[in-house]
Parts: C-alpha cells; sequence; structure tokens
C-alpha cells in the first residue's frame, strides 16, 4: 500500500497536515456489529494531547473527533470508518522566517529532495500531530481487540538521562502513570525526570527516552512468515513513528550478549483454561521465562507481548544552532514557535495504537491460516 496506508485485511489511511483544516483517518475492513462510539475515539485522542508539567508544546486544540461514516446506532457497519478531527489553533505566521530555512534533525531538505517542495508550517505532514490520525484509527482497533480479551499498556521507561525502573520493582505501578504528563509508572522518577525536563526547557533543549509496552491476553499463532513475521510487522509500525530510532523485543540487544542455553525459554505444560482453540492434536504450552518478548520463528507464542521503542529528543530547540538556506548560505537559526521538550509522555498512546493496527490485522488474517476444526 502507498506511504499513507497501513494493513493488510485491518487498514487505515491517514490524512491531513499540522496547519491544515483538518487531520483524520479512514479504517476499512472492521469487522461489523463492533459496539464503537464517537467517545471511545475522543478518550484516545485526549491521551494524546499535550499535558502539564513543561514537557509539552503549547499548542492546545480541543482534537474533538467527528465520526462520519461507518457506524449506525452504536455498532460497526463494516464499512469505511471516517474519522475527521478539525484544526482550530493553528499559529502558521510562527513558521514563516523557515521557509526558505532547513531545521537540524527534521526532514525539511528531504522532503524537498523528495517531492520538490515542502509545507514549511509545523513540518505539514511530518509533524507530529499527524499521529492523530493513528491514535484515531488505533482506538478503532483496541475495541475490536477488547473482543479477545487483549489489552495493550505502555509507558515511559526513561527520559532525559533518567531510567524508570520496570515492573519487577515493588514502586512500578501503571495506574500512577496516568497521573503525570510524562506517563512514568514510579513517583519518585516522575519527581526526577519532570525536574531534568524543567531544567532542559530553561536551556532551550530537549530530551529523548523510551517507552515500554505490554500486551496481555495475546493467543498464540499471529503472525505470518516469512515476510510478514509479527515482530516485523511491529517493527515497521512503530519506526514509522516520527522520532523513532529503534526498537527492541524481550531481550532485545542485550541478547546479543547472551548464551543460547541461558537465553533460551524453556516450555512447559499449560493447562490454564484458555479462551483461544489450538489445531488438534497441538498441545497447550506456555514459557518459563519470556526473553523472546512474546514471539518465536514470528510468530506470537501467547505469552504477554513485550517490546521497547526508542526517541530521539525533539530537534526543535531554542538553542541557537548553524544551518543553511536554498540558496547554500550558512544561517544561524533559533527555532520559535510551541513545541515539546519531552515527546515520550504524548507518544504513548501513538505507540499503543500501531501496535493495536497490527494485531487487528494480525486477528483476521489469522481467521484463514488453517481449515477451522
Amino acid at each position: 500500500m502507498g506511504g499513507n496506508s497501513f494493513g493488510t485485511l485491518f487498514t487505515v489511511t491517514t490524512f491531513g497536515e499540522s496547519h491544515g483544516a483538518a487531520l483524520g483517518c479512514v479504517v476499512d475492513g472492521c469487522p461489523a456489529g463492533l459496539p464503537l462510539g464517537v467517545e471511545d475515539i475522543a478518550r484516545e485522542l485526549r491521551r494524546r494531547r499535550p499535558g502539564g508539567g513543561g514537557a509539552s508544546t503549547t499548542r492546545m486544540e480541543a482534537d474533538e473527533p467527528e465520526l462520519l461514516s461507518g457506524v449506525f446506532e452504536g455498532k460497526t457497519l463494516g464499512t469505511p470508518i471516517a474519522i475527521m478531527v478539525r484544526n482550530t489553533a493553528q499559529r502558521s505566521g510562527d513558521y514563516d522566517a523557515l521557509r526558505d530555512v532547513y531545521r537540524p534533525g527534521h526532514g525539511d531538505w528531504t522532503w524537498e529532495a523528495k517531492y520538490g517542495f515542502r509545507d514549511h508550517r509545523g513540518g505539514g505532514r511530518s509533524s507530529g500531530r499527524e499521529t492523530l490520525g493513528r491514535v484515531a484509527a488505533g482506538a478503532v482497533a483496541k475495541v475490536f481487540l477488547g473482543e479477545y480479551g487483549i489489552v495493550i499498556q505502555a509507558w515511559t521507561s526513561s527520559a532525559g538521562g533518567i531510567d524508570v525502573p520496570g515492573p519487577e520493582d515493588p514502586a512500578f505501578d501503571l495506574d500512577e502513570a496516568e497521573k503525570n504528563p510524562l506517563r512514568i509508572p514510579h513517583r519518585l522518577c516522575a519527581q526526577l525526570i519532570m525536574e531534568k525536563i524543567a531544567q532542559l526547557r530553561g536551556e532551550g533543549d530537549s530530551a529523548g527516552g523510551t517507552v515500554s509496552c505490554l500486551v496481555t491476553g495475546m493467543p498464540p499463532g499471529l503472525g505470518e512468515p516469512v515476510f510478514g513475521k509479527l515482530d516485523a510487522r511491529l517493527g515497521a509500525a512503530l519506526l514509522s513513528i516520527g522520532a523513532v530510532k529503534a526498537v527492541e523485543f524481550g531481550a532485545g540487544f542485550s541478547s546479543a550478549y547472551a548464551q543460547g542455553s541461558m537465553h533460551n525459554d524453556q516450555p512447559i505444560a499449560d493447562h490454564e483454561e484458555r479462551a483461544y482453540r489450538l489445531p488438534p492434536g497441538v498441545p497447550a504450552l506456555g514459557f518459563k521465562t519470556n526473553r523472546a518478548g512474546g514471539i518465536l520463528g514470528g510468530i506470537s507464542t501467547g505469552m504477554p507481548l513485550e517490546f521497547k521503542v526508542a526517541f530521539k529528543p525533539v530537534p526543535s530547540v531554542a538553542k541557537e544552532q548553524q544551518t543553511v538556506d536554498q540558496g547554500g548560505s550558512l544561517r544561524e537559526l533559533v527555532i520559535q514557535g510551541r513545541h515539546d521538550v519531552c515527546i515520550v509522555g504524548r507518544a504513548i498512546p501513538v505507540v499503543e495504537a500501531m501496535a493495536a493496527l497490527v494485531l487487528a490485522d494480525g486477528l483476521l488474517l489469522n481467521r484463514g491460516a488453517r481449515l477451522q476444526a
């Protein structure tokens, strides 16, 4: 599919620019009969909006979704679901000085190298605001996954050079993550990181970070070998998010330093009651550990899906930088406007949305994998 569309059976096409009239998405392939309302979408969009604490942009948009098609009397029709959100707080004049200048760390020049010109107002289609359509589509996918008992939860696992303890730490609390703007599941770390963010804002600088994600309720069998492996599709989806520079599953990069005898996840008999059905003759298995992150051979194991995503620092900083303009002249640049200092908190619903789209597509694809008993 084209660069603005994603998925095989459960598909999404997003549209719109940062300073255009509206943004949104069209979701196709969602089965009929799924209970869906505008609040399901609005709830996820609220999570994507800027929060307090000094980490986020000061651009405040209502982000109220309009459900244009595909739903009747609270249920999906099986037809394309169109969702639109109108822009209401553009200040395009903030970007006039950038019309002929290439911002360091942005895709300004690469877009011109491809298309011949670009929308300089906030980056246009390459703006972080583009993720709004992803989150709206992901909201539909999340409702669909909920019918199968699949739950996606992501959180900030590092920001500003400060690591956050994982679920093994007694102070780890996912409820706490929804109480602070960076979605940090650890109260003390949240305080330390917000202090660091405040310092960076005062210096006119920015910070990167990582987002960890856990998906529970996973059935085994999702993923399409050879080129459609579940981790390959998730990797492509997550790397399509602006500012993402790396993705790891399970033990991730540390696997390169491990020994096979210590890294392998030992299969064990699984006698728990499960919602899914295995093919005749295939025993129910579990695993003592989950270093594989819930995927083996490109196919889900039924264990929780675990992955981590790395985000680079926001490139729009208020410090003076050197660049060149369209004429090739050296320029001194201080970027004005409304920008995030650290995007990881706002990126969490985007990460969840892209994972949801991949898994919804995977569930539909898996229905045709074999003759059903």
